[in-house]
């Protein structure tokens, strides 16, 4: 199984099929435009423009479930994301990541890419992991999506390459997108 073999829906209700992206290299992001992490979406928009024309794409999933970070209707979240960050990549309906009401393509990326921690040698990485274990333990535990800006890279066969967790900015993977934008799909 793939990535391909999901169907989700765009912000306008269209259902869309993930096999459409065949080919390309995927970053699949759940956001929260209201968020901290927020200012994520200008190096997600960087990257994007960057590396588009190579076959590269970012899938958005706006999700309400970490504080409440993602208040209004999906047209609210386009439009501010549209607005606030410059953000043209595809934003899709919004969705919950974790827990008995997950999307199944979240339950698929997170049984393929287990949670591997944040990384304590850094800052933020600290930070996040001493505040998810204080205030959120159960956020914590397990492999499910930890908080907004979970990013997952998908290679150009619909596998999983890597997950990186909402510390880690987009910046930071940008030659692990170019070395797997060389290489062929199979």
């Amino acid at each position: 199984m793939s990535v391909y073999g999901f169907k989700v829906n765009s912000l306008d209700d269209q259902l869309v099929d993930l096999s459409i992206y065949r080919g390309k290299v995927l970053l699949i992001v759940n956001t929260a435009s209201r968020c901290g992490y927020a200012r994520q979406f200008a190096g997600l928009q960087q990257l994007y423009e960057s590396y588009r024309h190579k076959g590269f794409e970012i899938l958005a999933f706006p999700c309400n479930q970490f504080n409440e970070k993602e208040p209004g209707s999906g047209s609210e979240v386009k439009e501010y994301c549209e607005s606030s960050f410059g953000a043209t990549f595809p934003l899709f309906e919004k969705i919950e990541v974790r827990g008995p009401s997950a999307h199944p393509l979240f339950e698929y990326l997170t049984k393929q890419a287990p949670f591997q921690g944040f990384d304590p040698h850094t800052p933020g990485g600290q930070w996040m992991q001493d505040f998810l274990q204080q205030k959120y333990p159960e956020i914590y535990a397990g492999d499910g999506i930890k908080w907004n800006f979970s990013k997952f890279l998908i290679d150009r066969n619909g596998r999983i390459h890597a997950r990186y967790e909402t510390t880690t900015e987009p910046s930071e993977i940008e030659s692990v997108i170019v070395s797997l934008l060389s290489a062929e799909a199979v």
